[in-house]
């Protein structure tokens, strides 16, 4: 299975490929403040492919457990800068990790290649329409429910078969507006609207997804039920956790993972690899 737009390809045949994490928020989980200076973000984007990051992933809003959305303006003013600024030193595939179709536009007019929307291409009805006129490939993630909600008792009659009908909706909304299939990836969406149980049970049943005939990406990074398991220890105590998360679901069916920790987990991806495609 293979993406190609514009100068850039993914193959999945070949390997997992790394989505570096750069929120340039105040208030994400895990990373919030620390690259919400422009400087900051555009060393840390430059230093996540160093240590071998395939796509940065950008976000302007934090989407964590309980927060509050902030406006179009306000989320194009943090992400668009540091897009343009990046890609001045290094070309690479940038994601823009938004689910409003104005910032979509805004970044991708300033380079960015690739939609994260949590969203599922739900929450904006014109973000279908955008991802179809640039020809980019989007990523369609579940969540059940919105950010300040989705963790509010999330509760599922058949959790694996309701969010594979999320998916399969969102794949026909895609294709009613001329995003061919070939350009979409699927995100089970660890965390968003999931229980402690919930984040366990998808991992272990990853490759039920890869049934819907799509690249599956994943975000486990530093994640709340890696921080139960360990003892309630604060994201920054999570590299082992993620580490073992990221192999399991790489063996499961995982194409495209997306981390923190980009050179530690390149590392895991590397091995994970080499056992997977094992042929002997």
């Amino acid at each position: 299975m293979k993406i190609e737009w514009y100068d850039f390809s993914l193959d999945f045949d070949k390997k997992t490929y790394i989505m570096g994490v750069l929120n340039v928020t105040p208030d994400s989980f895990s990373d919030g403040g620390l690259f919400f200076n422009e400087k900051k973000a555009i060393e840390h984007a430059i230093r996540l492919i160093e240590d071998g990051a395939d796509i940065i992933d950008i976000g302007g809003e934090s989407t964590r457990p309980g927060s509050e959305p902030v406006s179009v303006e306000e989320e194009i003013r943090r992400t668009i800068p540091v897009i343009k600024a990046i890609l001045r030193e290094i070309k690479v595939p940038i994601s823009i990790d938004t689910y409003k179709a104005g910032v979509a536009r805004q970044a991708l007019d300033a380079g960015a290649s690739i939609v994260n929307d949590i969203s599922g291409l739900r929450f904006d009805p014109e973000m279908p329409e955008v991802v179809s006129e640039y020809k980019v490939p989007v990523i369609i993630m579940h969540i059940k429910g919105r950010p300040k909600d989705m963790q509010q008792n999330p509760v599922y009659e058949a959790l694996i078969p309701e969010i594979m009908d999320y998916l399969r909706i969102s794949i026909r909304l895609a294709n009613k507006f001329g995003i061919s299939d070939d350009k979409i990836i699927i995100d089970p969406g660890i965390g968003f609207g999931k229980t402690f149980e919930h984040n366990l049970e998808i991992i272990k049943n990853l490759k039920e997804f890869t049934l819907l005939g799509r690249p599956v990406a994943v975000g486990v990074s530093r994640k709340a039920f890696i921080g139960k398991i360990l003892g309630d220890v604060p994201p920054s105590e999570r590299l082992e956790g993620t580490a073992a998360a990221v192999a399991i679901s790489i063996f499961n069916g995982a194409n495209i993972i997306r981390v923190h920790d980009v050179k530690e987990m390149a590392r895991v991806a590397k091995v994970a690899d080499a056992i997977k495609n094992c042929r002997i």
